[in-house]
């Protein structure tokens, strides 16, 4: 099962699950199950280059016997042309055997990343917000990043050394049961170094993964927060944290190098004690007429055979703990249930929204919204403004569903949102921010991300609807412009139109928009205002206004202070009142009056 409760430092976020390492074993065998056949072919042909190959030691010791025997030179062309025969052939039979593991490698991470990105994508954004983004992010890069090189890598080379030790020691039987013995000395040593190695490797290996989750998060909140960090003179405080985050990655980074220093140095003692063993073993039984000097060859070069096998299974020990602790914290999050929808989802009657009694705390005994209570009418465009630090973003996001309040209730069209149900909700109320992402590829494609059918007549209807058309067809390729990453660069207030001409397509009957013209510059600003009037229109709207003037032409102006609401009216109602709005309105316009 999935450990819900993972340790954590004080101080810490709420990191996203870890499965633990039954869960982990068992969902990669969910994962393997439909490509058994593929498993089997893999392994039968690896075997078979395995168990070619080893006839190479008993023809180099026939060599060595006929050489100690004084024959012509010509008696070793037979064996010299099976030698080269061993070698194509184990070399052809190992090339099909990793090629067919490692199509079941790349086959079984391919639905492991799937299954992981779409469960990422399901999660509640209250849980992420909880966890952090850069926990997700480490997860998504980091983690997919180990376990896809060892599956690359570790696994075919794992499957073969595993075999290869288990057909060589059963060679030496074959040879003579006492080198068998002889080289089953250095096991003890070797089973001890794999124990020790691996109680001290994987809660070292999971507490780096949980470390650089931790260092990746506190990089994005100082860099994404760089200018509140200055204006707040803030630097030495971060720069602190990053330092001891960044440190306690490092200590942990030098502990698994000593680990793996000790390690190494504990195998070689195993490996002189098993082929001291074998060599005193060949010696006696040849000295015994027992065996020749070429099966005491064969044997030895056998045992020697088995540095590399045994030492490669081991040292992937190393990789192995690394990638279970990595596939450990995706599967943790693969595992995750979607979330509950209600048996009988209830429809809401209209597009109204009621917050009734609503009180927030992210942390117990801190409240940030206290007993508020707000209608918005259908069709309704609401502005919420208020200093910062005042619960505009934390009411938004109640509303959006994005967040279940403490207490009191939201409802849309008279129905509860868990009555509704989270598909629902996300397909009703649609939430825009002031962090809007582009993603890489054709802009005709991002756009679609919205409304998957689209035509291209409504792709450029929704733009300009938006005054974004204009630029759009004047990109190098128009639509089928490369956008995002690696592709074209778009400026703030272009990325923000996109965001609202995907708005348009989706086509909800709520929206909630949260700074979404704070980014912009003035000129920008004002034209994005008008986008954003005529992507709302006719619709439900809250909007956290970043600029009054957003709030001068709403059908309602909501002020918030102290996470309480203390004013609503029209903008020039509230100007007479000549309340907390008039002071906002005046500080921010230039023009204060005196006598507020």
């Amino acid at each position: 099962m999935t450990d819900r409760h993972p340790t954590a430092a004080p101080g810490d976020r709420a990191l996203l699950p870890v499965a633990s390492g039954p869960r982990t074993r068992a969902a990669v065998g969910e994962l393997l199950r439909p490509y058994r056949l593929l498993a089997l072919g893999g392994f039968t042909v690896t075997v078979a280059a395995t168990a070619v190959g080893l006839l190479t030691q008993p023809l180099l010791g026939r060599i060595v016997d006929l050489a100690s025997d004084g024959r012509p030179p010509g008696a070793l062309t037979s064996t010299v042309l099976l030698l080269a025969a061993v070698a194509v052939t184990q070399g052809l039979a190992t090339g099909l055997g990793l090629s067919l593991i490692s199509r079941l490698g790349e086959t079984v991470l391919a639905r492991l990343r799937e299954r992981f990105v779409e469960r990422a994508l399901g999660l509640p954004l209250e849980q992420i917000e909880r966890a952090g983004s850069g926990d997700l992010t480490a997860r998504v890069t980091g983690d997919v990043s180990v376990v896809a090189d060892a599956v690359r890598t570790a696994l075919p080379e794992l499957a073969r050394s595993l075999l290869a030790i288990v057909l060589t020691l059963g060679a030496l039987a074959v040879l003579d049961w006492r080198f068998l013995l002889a080289a089953l000395l250095a096991v003890p040593v070797q089973a001890y170094t794999a124990r020790w190695y691996v109680r001290r490797a994987v809660p070292l290996y999971a507490q780096q993964r949980v470390a650089s989750g931790a260092q990746q998060q506190q990089l994005l909140d100082t860099i994404g927060g760089g200018s509140t960090v200055r204006a707040f003179r803030l630097e030495k405080e971060h720069t602190e944290r990053v330092t001891e985050r960044s440190r306690s990655v490092v200590d942990l980074t030098m502990r698994g190098v000593r680990l793996v220093l000790s390690f190494y140095s504990r195998l070689h003692i195993a490996e002189f004690i098993g082929l001291t063993a074998v060599l005193v073993t060949g010696f006696l039984l040849v000295r015994q007429g027992s065996a020749s000097l070429g099966t005491a060859t064969a044997a030895a070069l056998y045992f020697h055979s088995l540095f590399t096998p045994v030492n490669s299974a081991l040292v992937l020990l190393d990789d192995a703990q690394s990638a279970m602790s990595g596939l450990a914290r995706i599967v943790g999050v693969a595992d995750q249930p979607p979330p509950e929808e209600p048996e009988r989802p209830a429809v809401p009657r209209d597009a109204s929204l009621t917050v009734t009694g609503v009180g927030h705390a992210y942390e117990t005994g801190h409240p940030v919204l206290h007993e508020v209570d707000l209608t918005l009418r259908p069709g309704e465009r609401v502005a919420l403004v208020g200093a910062s630090g005042a619960g505009k973003t934390t009411l938004a996001k109640l509303i959006a569903g994005i967040h279940r309040p403490t207490e009191g209730t939201v409802r849309l069209g008279g129905a509860h949102l868990d009555e509704i149900g989270p598909a629902a909700v996300r397909r009703t109320i649609a939430l825009i921010t002031q962090e809007t992402h582009v993603f890489a590829g054709p802009l005709a494609e991002d756009l679609r991300l919205a409304k998957p059918d689209a035509t291209d007549a409504e792709l450029r209807a929704a733009l300009d609807r938006v005054d974004a058309l204009a630029w759009a067809e004047a990109l190098p390729d128009g639509l089928a412009t490369v956008v995002g990453d690696g592709g074209h660069r778009l400026g703030g207030d272009q990325v923000q139109a996109l965001a609202l001409a995907r708005l348009i397509l989706a086509d909800p009957p709520v929206v909630v928009l949260d700074e979404a013209t704070a980014e912009a510059g003035s000129t920008g600003a004002r034209a994005l205002e008008k986008a954003v009037a005529r992507a709302v229109d006719g619709r439900t709207a809250l909007i956290v206004a970043h600029r009054l003037t957003q709030a001068a032409t709403a059908d309602r102006v909501v002020v918030m202070e102290a996470g309480r609401i203390v004013e609503s009216g029209t903008h020039d109602e509230l100007r007479a009142a000549r309340g907390s709005y008039a002071a906002l309105w005046n500080a921010w316009s230039g023009t204060r009056d005196p006598a507020v």
